[in-house]
């Protein structure tokens, strides 16, 4: 068995891994971070930093819990701070989480931490697969929970020029395999060159895995998005709308990524 598939099996381990072992969570009206993960990572031995930001014009009027930010007309964001630590695991910060609402005005949400696997460049790949773990540390105003963690899988296809993904995500507050949050997200984009794609996304929630609430109590958002990579800097923009009551009915969100610095030389 060569390395690559040893990684590979490595990888998909990982997954079935933590799908097994994890533990749940709530429904989160407000989130730091709105993408779908293709699984591509920072090269070895390479810092990246991502700034997160999105905007709700027209929002959920009432927060989730009482105390909680409010979304309508809220700034949410957090800088995403990543290493590449091997061609198959990426380890990331965000810090610090921050939102500005028209009830508590600016304020720091906490901060995650962040392991992300996947199968060793998936961007040259036809199949591709992966998992991503996060811890985070919520202060009283941003979750219900002083804990909670999020296990993304990744899963794709690129078919060139066309990409698709999917991240069956579940969410956990470590209350229980009952609670157990099921919150996919989805994206089917189109390439017009390495440099420059359009894709539709899709975010929702449907509830617990236990049993899915009511389509009116269901989350459910898509996103027309347009990515755009420069010699300075990877920008992705996308506008939201929502498709149900429990969700947020027009949203913006601005993405950007850029390497801080160059894969260190190997000597021949």
């Amino acid at each position: 068995m060569n390395i690559c598939k040893t990684l590979d099996i490595r990888v998909l381990a990982l997954a079935v891994l933590a799908l097994v072992l994890v533990a749940p969570s709530i429904a989160q009206a407000q989130t730091d971070e709105i993408q779908v993960y293709t699984g591509e990572l920072a090269p070895v031995g390479v810092f990246n930093l991502t700034l997160h930001n999105n905007y709700t014009p027209d929002g959920l009027k009432e927060p989730a819990f009482p105390g909680a930010n409010t979304s309508d007309k809220s700034l949410n964001g957090v800088p995403e701070w990543a290493y590449g630590v091997t061609e198959w695991f990426e380890a990331g910060l965000y810090m610090p989480l921050y939102s500005i609402d028209k009830n508590l005005g600016a304020v720091l949400n906490g901060f995650k931490l962040r392991a992300l696997f996947a199968v060793p460049h998936a961007a040259d790949r036809k199949f591709f697969y992966g998992a991503n773990f996060e811890f985070s540390i919520n202060t009283d105003h941003w979750d219900a929970k002083r804990f909670s963690s999020e296990v993304r899988p990744i899963i794709g296809w690129h078919l060139h020029p066309v990409d698709i993904i999917i991240n069956p995500i579940v969410d956990t507050e470590y209350d229980g395999l009952k609670n157990l949050e099921f919150v996919p997200a989805t994206r089917i984009a189109y390439n017009f060159n390495d440099t420059t794609a359009i894709a539709a996304e899709e975010y929702d929630d449907f509830g617990p895995l236990k049993g899915f609430v009511p389509m009116s109590e269901q989350a459910h958002q898509v996103f027309a998005v347009v990515d755009k990579s420069t010699k300075f800097v990877d920008v992705e923009f996308g506008v939201g709308l929502g498709m149900t009551d429990a969700s947020d009915k027009f949203q913006l969100k601005l993405i950007l990524s850029k390497d801080l610095n160059s894969p260190k030389k190997t000597k021949p």
